[in-house]
């Protein structure tokens, strides 16, 4: 039964909705696959259901070959499971809470690690069980401060997660290479580039962690990588540090007047102006020490400065500085701040938190006191002396001043050098597709998962999970897949195989197209007839090309010869062929 477009429900746009930011929003609108209802929020049409369907085919046909089982889950969970994992409260405001008229607390699950784990516990105990790798197509909540660019970063979104349970740590390493293996076998069918890197788990706590990234211009994560094969989003990105030096031959610290100089290149200008360096060479940015202040608000509420110490060329990135101070919320300190703590001078803010080596006491601060790794023992700086107007020269790290840890906030940039010594790294642009995590005993142990091993004891299960963003990709693959016309879907995922067009107003174009349709059907490929009586042939042709099922036989003028066209959407072609032979080359 062919699906006929006079009945289909399908209304295409002509004009692009306001809201929207990047290609595959506007397109996916305009051509009738999902419409908006609320910011991040969208509702799902027929022809984006189909290709929705198409990615998920081939996600569960993997797993079915990785040797996983699906399950589903319910969106709507309650509160207990996360609260035993820490994770109610770690969460914040990023997830969608809810009360039932009984008051109890309730949410819509943004991720599933618990209740997986509690099913295998209620249903497992034995060694002999093991391993197991179980996995859902869900939807998953999220309340995102900032929804944009359509499907790629929602409120609402489908995700796969699996996981795999072990009692040995060599049973995890298996599972989650069998899992690892099905995500390049699934992006490859997807046909998206891919670059796999090393990744900061987050939330989901757990050690090893790799981001599947599909590299592209609107892609939100920076990721660095080196050409001898180094990897790593910015976030887990480590810094070499360079080698620790003595103290001896080093001129003691000296406090000068630095007036006017709140910024670092100021201060690098009246550097060079009042006080050169003696060997000649011009003080650089990469000379002083920069001392940020960041407020950290903590899961129970509290509010905590922490002043982070880093070379003056080089600039906080936020994301990193996000993982570092996890789980706590990461802002810049405010006006009154400052206030409160008036041992911060602005512009002018050392190293010190305890006390003031150089000014003395007064100088103190209280406040906690970490370094970038390339403060290391007996590197020379400019730095604040906690006093308006004035900054320290020669102040030795170590020798002058001490840190109370070493956090990993500063931007990294092209040239750095990769830390496995693979060379230096190049930045890219590109987008999470997938994310793989050794999750390890922490949601088996706040849950208690354990089996009996061989000998009869109880053992701790070891988990793995492994993430799809299902939704998010198939905006990826509109986002690659289209021209000035409108979409062009790879075969893989195209809602259906072919579009046939009955262009033309005379009953045998539309003959035509109906023998072809079925000729097609027979032959086993999925078919959309336009077979609308009363739309011009521009409109349907425009239809057809904004869509973008990849190949369209048209039924037109030269039906009544038996002839019809084949446009090949990839490729641009256009040929007038036999019907007959076009038939062939689509059934090929």
């Amino acid at each position: 039964m062919p699906t006929r477009l006079t009945n289909y429900f399908l209304r295409t746009l002509r004009e692009d909705p306001s809201d929207a930011e990047v290609t595959s929003h506007k397109l996916l609108v305009r051509a009738g696959y999902i419409r908006r209802q609320a910011p991040g929020i969208f509702a799902w049409l027929p022809l984006g259901l189909r290709v929705k369907g198409k990615i998920e085919q081939i996600i569960r046909e993997e797993m079915t070959a990785a040797g996983a089982h699906e399950v589903h889950f319910p969106a709507l969970l309650p509160r207990e499971p996360y609260e035993a994992t820490g994770r109610w409260e770690e969460y914040g405001d990023g997830i969608f809470r809810l009360k039932d008229r009984k008051d109890a607390d309730y949410l819509l699950a943004p991720t599933h690690e618990e209740v997986f784990t509690l099913l295998v516990k209620d249903l497992y105990s034995s060694y002999k069980d093991l391993p197991l790798s179980i996995y859902q197509i869900q939807d998953k909540y999220r309340d995102e401060a900032r929804p944009r660019a359509g499907l790629l970063r929602g409120r609402e979104f489908t995700m796969k997660d699996a996981y795999s349970f072990d009692y040995t740590d060599e049973g995890l390493d298996a599972s989650y290479t069998a899992q690892r293996d099905a995500y390049e076998r699934i992006f490859t069918r997807l046909g998206l580039d891919y670059v796999i890197v090393q990744a900061d788990a987050g939330a989901m706590g757990g050690s090893r962690s790799e981001e599947f990234l599909h590299p592209t211009p609107v892609g939100e994560d920076t990721f660095v990588r080196s050409a001898g094969g180094y990897a790593a989003n910015v976030e887990a990105f480590t810094t070499t540090p360079p080698a620790a030096r003595g103290y001896e031959g080093l001129t003691p610290q000296e406090v000068l007047d630095t007036p006017n100089t709140p910024t670092i290149q100021t201060l690098v200008d009246v550097a060079n102006e009042k006080h050169p360096r003696p060997d000649g060479r011009a003080w650089t940015a990469a000379d002083t020490l920069k001392n940020v202040v960041l407020a950290l608000t903590h899961l129970d509420g509290t509010r905590e400065l922490v002043v982070v110490g880093l070379p003056g060329d080089r600039e906080v990135d936020l994301k990193r500085a996000e993982v570092a101070f996890a789980p706590a919320e990461v802002d810049a300190a405010t006006e009154d701040d400052f206030r409160k703590h008036p041992g911060l001078v602005k512009g002018y803010i050392g190293p010190w938190s305890a006390e003031g080596p150089v000014l003395g006491e007064e100088a103190a601060t209280g406040i906690r006191y970490v370094v970038d790794p390339r403060v290391v023992d007996g590197s020379g700086w400019i730095t604040g002396a906690n006093v308006d107007g004035k900054h320290v020269f020669g102040l030795v790290a170590g020798r002058d001043f001490g840190w109370d840890g070493i956090v990993e906030i500063a931007e990294v940039r092209a040239g750095d050098p990769a830390p496995d010594g693979s060379g230096p790294v190049e930045l890219a642009r590109g987008m999470e597709i997938g994310h793989v995590f050794q999750l390890g005993r922490k949601y088996a142990d706040a849950l208690g998962l354990k089996v009996l091993d061989e000998n009869g004891k109880l053992v701790t299960v070891t988990m793995g999970s492994y993430g799809i963003g299902v939704t998010r990709i198939l905006a990826i693959i509109a986002e690659e897949n289209n021209d000035d016309k409108g979409l062009v879907w790879p075969a893989s995922v195209s809602p259906f195989d072919v579009h046939v067009v009955a262009a033309g107003r005379d009953a045998v174009a539309f003959e035509v197209a109906e023998q072809a349709t079925a000729e097609l059907e027979a032959a086993g490929l999925d078919v959309l007839l336009d077979d609308r009586p009363k739309v011009s042939p521009g409109v349907k042709f425009g239809d057809a090309e904004l869509i973008g099922i990849p190949r369209v036989l048209v039924a037109g003028r030269g039906a009544a010869d038996g002839e019809v066209e084949l446009w090949d959407r990839r490729t641009g072609e256009r040929a007038t062929l036999p019907l007959a032979e076009a038939i062939a080359a689509l059934t090929a």
